[in-house]
């Protein structure tokens, strides 16, 4: 699955998540508000980083459950806020006129499916690899670099 679309269906998670309050959001702001809270710079998403991060904070668990091929565990508000920060939560709440309990719970419902999507067989690298045309979409991309 590439990108877009991952970035796509967080925002599908959260216009059709439990709260009232992001039922009625802007699906495209929704993609790049994502794409700028989870990403690692240049447009790219760093869910290798925030599964990093679950893993050094105890929910290892919780992110096993997302790479595997059951269902996924659902991840606490408060949680997310350890992963992603008050600041950015803050910014994305300001951003959508959301507080920021309804703010964390939108990235809670988000971020299970993305990385459910970007990890086939348990891994994001094939679904990666994937997004970018496969191993030849990725040597043509190394070798831009040279």
């Amino acid at each position: 699955m590439d990108l877009s679309n991952l970035l796509q269906l967080g925002a599908s998670a959260i216009l059709h998540n439990s709260d009232q309050a992001t039922n009625g959001l802007d699906s495209n702001e929704l993609v790049s508000a994502l794409s700028g809270l989870l990403g690692g710079g240049g447009g790219n998403l760093n869910l290798g980083a925030i599964l990093s991060k679950m893993q050094q904070s105890g929910l290892g668990d919780i992110a096993a459950s997302w790479l595997g091929n059951g269902a996924n565990a659902p991840i606490s508000p408060g949680a997310v806020t350890d992963l992603i920060g008050s600041d950015k939560i803050a910014d994305f709440a300001s951003r959508f006129g959301l507080s920021e309990e309804s703010a964390k719970n939108a990235i809670a419902s988000a971020l299970p499916e993305m990385v459910d999507k970007a990890s086939p067989n348990g891994s994001l690298l094939e679904g990666l690899i994937g997004s970018i045309g496969g191993l030849g979409g990725l040597s043509n991309m190394v070798n831009k670099f040279f």
